[in-house]
């Protein structure tokens, strides 16, 4: 069994100040709240016809089709991950995913026993954008949703949905990241694997997000033994009840405002929370070889 913690982030309004398609709009010169605006009413207008509509997933098809029409002309994947490059962050990121990255990369006393800490991104937003942003230089993995382009049009540009995430289905990416798939050579979301031998244990795992959408993967994380965090901007009052209301109905451990720099609420709870992961995994390790080591050779009388 690896001897792996995972910190598994959601990305808009947890690691990105704000969204991660704001620098699409601003390119575009397209109103946000107007896009926004169309985009959730439709699923609405559908549910009174008895359609059930993923809001989650629908924004999707309103960016292939703005893709087409004029709206976003020459939208392609290329594109997305240049906008990845001109991504907002909260303070203290990156810097807190390299410092939590290389926190036992130098102390024997961890390394001896595999500790290591890896980062993983799970998104609503586009894959492609966040691997073309600087968070991919520090994720091991990373979940969102992925676009085919259309070669048919000219220029090509995305033209078909073909991996989706949504607030529930992150979930399924955390097992995959309990069983070590991408990582481990045949395993799939479905293998039967003994939950100690798993490549993840849910008690190693530390889920970050911002706010209620976020609660199925709370709810797993917690409900296995990890630990849950919730940010909120500074400042927004409406955001801060949210989270509250969440550490009060159990759903997260602890939240704070949205400041990774060191010295603050974020920085230390997430680090002092690392080491007491690591801790308690070097203990059991030491503990295991103890057990298991023979009584010193005497000589008979």
């Amino acid at each position: 069994m690896a001897n792996i913690i995972a910190v598994i982030w959601d990305c808009d309004k947890t690691l990105i100040d704000g969204y991660m398609q704001d620098p699409i709009f601003r390119h575009y010169n397209v109103d946000p709240s107007s896009f926004w605006a169309k985009v959730n009413s439709v699923p609405q207008e559908y549910a009174k016809k008895g359609i059930r509509v993923n809001a989650d997933t629908y924004y999707l098809n309103s960016f292939i089709e703005g893709a087409h029409d004029g709206t976003f002309p020459g939208l392609d994947n290329a594109m997305l991950r240049e906008f990845g490059k001109q991504q907002k962050y909260y303070k203290g990121v990156p810097q807190i995913l390299e410092d939590t990255k290389k926190m036992f990369s130098e102390d024997r006393e961890y390394t001896e026993y595999g500790i290591q800490v890896e980062h993983y991104i799970v998104s609503t937003g586009f894959a492609e954008l966040i691997r073309g942003s600087v968070l991919s230089e520090y994720a091991d993995d990373i979940w969102g949703c992925e676009l085919l382009e259309d070669t048919e049009s000219d220029p090509p540009v995305i033209g078909s949905i073909v991996y989706t995430i949504d607030n529930t289905t992150k979930t399924r990416a955390i097992f995959e990241i309990n069983k070590g798939i991408g990582k481990l050579e045949g395993i799939g979301v479905n293998s039967k694997i003994d939950r100690e031998k798993r490549r993840v244990q849910f008690e190693n795992m530390i889920y970050i997000a911002d706010g209620p959408s976020d609660i199925p993967a709370f709810s797993l994380v917690k409900q296995n033994g990890g630990a849950t965090f919730a940010i909120y901007p500074k400042g927004d009052l409406k955001a801060m009840r949210q989270v509250e209301q969440m550490r009060s109905d159990g759903r997260v451990d602890m939240f704070a405002e949205a400041d990774y720099s060191e010295g603050t609420t974020a920085y230390m709870w997430i680090t002092e929370k690392i080491r007491q992961m690591a801790s308690r995994i070097r203990e059991r390790e030491r503990s295991a070889v103890i057990s298991s080591a023979s009584g010193e050779p005497r000589h008979l009388d």
